[in-house]
């Protein structure tokens, strides 16, 4: 018997759904359900399996019990692993209310304090009413999380207060993000309170690394691939925040070549492999050279290694995944991994060469200014313009060489677009055959950052987070 008032007696209740789909625990009833939208699982399960009619009150959902109910999909890994899908969407954030509040008695805590959270796998091929529930379970914010959400709270609300909700961006934030809610048309852009230029709707929302903690502690799984930068959350009220931290550790190291550093640590590293530069940063943290950083998990944190030449230049541009030619074209800005990449927050770790020697300068935490992400759009759209009209090679040398129409360097401050393969024959298929060539495949591309902009967007300007 369900009992509303009793947080236990409703994670119980849920629990029953484990390893059932919506269609065997409700019967009939629901193929009638007629909910459309992206969040209709989540509706169709209040309604017919917890008997009340979905809200969107301030309220948890059963206010008498203090939790709110939240549903989410999964994906299988290749290895059989759970993943999440995506961020979990929280509560739309009230720019107009939330700056008079305090984190303890604020709007988002009343209703995300305790969750009830039930995960499902998505499968395209399925009716929703027959995606598989897999896990199910209430969350409570351990401590030493809750001290980094509370800074990012903080965070946001004071970007509100500076007149800059329309400035916001996940990349300012560690596990609690203020994701974009609503689609891009001028209906979902709202008032601000300490700036007349409209905001668009968002929401707080953890992000997918934190879902995925979530998944793992739920599911019982193994933790020990994870090492924590932070034993004791006390830690946290000694400084500002976990950057705070971080940076402290290496600072002892500026200065130093990377060689020497490795000799400091007692290590015996392979210089040449792909995991030096990782390694070297693993143990300046404090974590073993197998074990991923947690915290830099939980908050989707961009690690990269940039090596400097004398005069400030990166030797190199910075690669992000290649993109798939069908897939990007069918996804708007909104929904773009590119967009997701700039919005994300970075830590850079910097060394120079001195010679044949590479000194550790400094390490930064970093997010793209707003201005800038619009800048790389201008790149995204010209990118999907010329794949979706056929235009991608303008011309072929003498010697074979297929020259493109996509953004180069010089005509974009931020981000340019160039090959990322192993070979011209490594291919994605297009969406449209090549007008010049009649190529139905091409070679795989990726956005890059320009060398030119990490020097002097990054590396040379000295605030750290970037929140302007």
């Amino acid at each position: 018997m369900l009992d509303i008032t009793s947080a236990d007696s409703i994670i119980d209740f849920a629990k029953l759904l484990k390893n059932q789909t919506l269609r065997e625990v409700c019967g009939k009833e629901i193929e009638k359900h007629g909910y459309k939208g992206k969040g209709n699982f989540g509706q169709i399960l209040e309604k017919f399996y917890f008997g009340y009619e979905p809200n969107s009150d301030a309220e948890p959902d059963f206010k008498e019990a203090g939790i709110e109910l939240k549903s989410s999909p999964l994906k299988t890994l290749r290895n059989g692993e759970l993943r999440s899908k995506e961020r979990l969407v929280l509560n739309i954030i009230n720019y107009l209310e939330v700056h008079k509040e305090d984190f303890e008695t604020s709007s988002f805590w009343k209703k995300n304090a305790h969750l009830l959270l039930v995960f499902y796998l998505h499968d395209k091929d399925l009716d929703l009413l027959d995606y598989l529930i897999k896990l199910v379970d209430g969350w409570q914010y351990p401590n030493e999380d809750l001290k980094i959400i509370k800074h990012d709270w903080e965070t946001i609300n004071q970007k509100i207060k500076d007149g800059k909700a329309h400035e916001l961006s996940e990349g300012d934030t560690f596990y609690l993000g203020a994701c974009t809610k609503g689609s891009t048309a001028l209906k979902s852009y709202r008032d601000q309170p300490f700036n007349v230029e409209k905001a668009k709707q968002r929401a707080y929302s953890l992000k997918q690394g934190y879902v995925n903690h979530i998944i793992a502690n739920i599911a019982q799984e193994e933790t020990a691939v994870y090492g924590k930068i932070i034993d004791q959350p006390e830690i946290l009220d000694l400084v500002q925040s976990i950057e705070d931290v971080v940076i402290s550790k290496f600072q002892p190291f500026y200065g130093k070549s990377a060689e020497h550093i490795e000799q400091e640590l007692g290590l015996e590293l392979n210089q040449k492999a792909k995991s030096y530069f990782a390694n070297l940063t693993n143990t300046i943290l404090g974590i073993e050279l197998n074990q991923k950083i947690a915290e830099f998990e939980k908050a989707d944190i961009r690690v990269k290694t940039i090596r400097l030449k004398e005069n400030n230049l990166p030797k190199e541009d910075v690669s992000f995944p290649t993109f798939k030619y069908k897939e990007f074209v069918r996804t708007d800005w909104e929904d773009s991994d590119f967009k997701n990449i700039l919005e994300s927050k970075f830590f850079f770790v910097f060394y120079q060469f001195e010679g044949e020697d590479l000194i550790l300068r400094k390490v930064k935490f970093w997010n793209m200014p707003h201005s800038d992400i619009l800048e790389a759009k201008d790149v995204w759209e010209k990118t999907i313009k010329t794949v979706s009209n056929g235009g991608i090679v303008k011309e072929i040398t003498d010697k074979g060489i297929r020259k493109t129409n996509f953004p180069k360097k010089t005509e974009n401050r931020v981000s340019h677009v160039r090959p990322h393969a192993k070979n011209a024959a490594d291919t994605y298929e297009l969406p449209v055959a090549d007008k010049l060539t009649g190529l139905t495949e091409f070679t795989k591309h990726c956005f890059w950052l320009n060398a030119s902009y990490v020097k002097d967007e990054i590396y040379l300007k000295n605030s750290s987070p970037n929140l302007t």
